[in-house]
Parts: C-alpha cells; sequence; structure tokens
C-alpha cells in the first residue's frame, strides 16, 4: 500500500519544475549587466555631441571661444537664438525648409509606391528588367547626375524656383525597392476578393495596399523629410539667392572667411533640430511597429 501511495506523489514532484541553478541565474544576471552598460555607453556617445551642441548655444561668444571651454556654464544667455532667429531670416529658411522635404516627401511615397505597386503586384513586360534599372541607380553617386540636372533646370529657368528643389527628387530608388518589398509581402487573397467584389487595380493600391502599409510609408516619409530637411549640396547648387536657401543652406552663412559666430550656428542648428524631433515623436510608435513586425511579416 505504501509504495502505490508514494508513486503518484513521485510523479507529482517529478513534474514540478525545477529552479534553475545559481551558477546560471548569476550568468544571467552579469550578462544582463553588461548589455545594459554597453547600451548606456552607446546611448551616451550618441547623445553627447547633441549636449555638446545645446551647451555652446547657451554660452556667451567669450566663453565659447575661450582656451579651455567646458560643458558647462555659470553664465547662461539666449542672445545667440536671439540673434540667429533674426541674423538670417530664419522664418524665411524655416518656411523653404519645409516647403521643399514636406514636398519631396509627399511626391516621391506618392510616386515611390505607385511604382512598387506596379513592380510587386502587376504583370507587364519588362517588369523584371525594370527593377533591376532602378536598383542600378542605387549605385550612382548623387554627384554624377549633378552637373545634368543643374544644367536641364537652367534651361527651363527653374533655378531659384521651388519646382526646381523639389521636382528632380520626385521619386527615389530606394524607397520603390522598400515599398516593393513590403508590398510583397500582403497577401493576395486580399486583392483576389476585392477584385471579385468588381474593384480597379487603383482602388485595390489605394483602399487595400495603402492602408495595410502605412507603418512602411510612415518609416519611409520620416527617412525622406529628414534627409531632405538635412541636405546642403542640392539646395546650395539650385539656390543661388538667399531668398530660397533652406536651413542648412543658410546656417552655412554663419561661416565667414575669418571669424566664425559658434553661438550662432550652434543656436541656429539647434532650432533647426527641433522639427525633426518632433516628427520623430509623432510617428515614433508606428516607425517602431514597422521595424519590429518586419521580419514577422
Amino acid at each position: 500500500m505504501r509504495s502505490v501511495t508514494e508513486q503518484p506523489l513521485r510523479s507529482a514532484i517529478s513534474g514540478l519544475p525545477k529552479a534553475p541553478p545559481a551558477r546560471r541565474s548569476g550568468r544571467k544576471v552579469l550578462g544582463t549587466g553588461w548589455a545594459l552598460a554597453v547600451t548606456t555607453a552607446a546611448a551616451l556617445i550618441v547623445v553627447f555631441p547633441l549636449v555638446w551642441v545645446f551647451a555652446t548655444s547657451i554660452k556667451p561668444e567669450a566663453e565659447i571661444i575661450s582656451s579651455r571651454p567646458g560643458l558647462f556654464s555659470l553664465s547662461v544667455t539666449g542672445a545667440n537664438y536671439a540673434a540667429a532667429w533674426s541674423a538670417i531670416d530664419f522664418p524665411r529658411l524655416l518656411l523653404n525648409t519645409v516647403i521643399f522635404a514636406g514636398g519631396v516627401t509627399i511626391l516621391s511615397l506618392t510616386f515611390d509606391s505607385l511604382t512598387a505597386y506596379a513592380l510587386a503586384r502587376l504583370d507587364f513586360p519588362g517588369k523584371n528588367i525594370m527593377f533591376v534599372l532602378i536598383l542600378i541607380t542605387l549605385m550612382l553617386p548623387f554627384q554624377v547626375n549633378l552637373v545634368p540636372q543643374f544644367l536641364l533646370l537652367s534651361k527651363l529657368h527653374w533655378v531659384n524656383t521651388f519646382q526646381g528643389l523639389i521636382l528632380p527628387r520626385a521619386t527615389n530608388a530606394f524607397g520603390i525597392f522598400f515599398l516593393r518589398q513590403f508590398f510583397m509581402t500582403i497577401p493576395k487573397e486580399l486583392e483576389d476578393a476585392a477584385r471579385v467584389d468588381g474593384a480597379s487595380d487603383f482602388k485595390i493600391y489605394r483602399s487595400i495596399v495603402l492602408r495595410m502599409s502605412l507603418p512602411a510609408l510612415l518609416t519611409l516619409g520620416l527617412f525622406h523629410f529628414m534627409y531632405n530637411w538635412n541636405d546642403l549640396l542640392w539646395p546650395l547648387i539650385v539656390s543661388t539667392n538667399s531668398s530660397m536657401y533652406t536651413l542648412s543652406s543658410g546656417l552655412a552663412l554663419f561661416l565667414g572667411q575669418h571669424v566664425i559666430e559658434y553661438g550662432l550656428i550652434t543656436a541656429g542648428s539647434v532650432l533647426a533640430i527641433v522639427p525633426m524631433v518632433v516628427a520623430f515623436l509623432l510617428i515614433q510608435r508606428r516607425f517602431v511597429e514597422s521595424i519590429a513586425t518586419s521580419g514577422l511579416r
């Protein structure tokens, strides 16, 4: 009778989860600590230049150019921001940058998504060859097309115009490739069901594909907006009039031939960074979601 009773008891005890060994638990804690330390150190390395720029922007110019400048200062001033706002017509430069970066982003998302949908879902002769040609353009440096584009804009009298700034960047090879790969992960059964209901290709693109690709579109839109917001070379080439300068090209006016106004440059840089930070915070959730789910589709 005793053996009969002990058998179920032993089975129940053996089925219980075993406590992890102390050595394995210690290694896990140590590994987590090292990962946290490395991540913290990397974050500090990335954030430190931004902290230095902000700290410099609120210092007097005499302290900035001193022989031993420090990160923190006892004398804080906002004069650099006021001077940067008025010295280079900052509101006008901000408006030009918003129109330039926003216009390129909207047009590029439109044409990139249309082209990507055609390459991912439609069947037509030469589709694969066209896709390969688009990928080849990714290997060409931007400077290769710089002179021909400027000569074309000059003949069209589009220099110092918004169409000259925006239209040459109305589409992007990386954006087409990025969206094509994303569109190919969308189940075709949804499109087949929509075609049975009489939906056209454009309606499927607008009502199904775009709605399911919102995280990818927001991510690509952030990349386009950030790249064109910070671009310096293209606005300098196309805009020869100060009234058409963007923030990046306008801040270059502070780089004098003999005297560099570090306080104005850093203050203007901080003001130029703020809109990008706000844009990222607005779509941060969708941005992280698109990255987290990209490997699960």
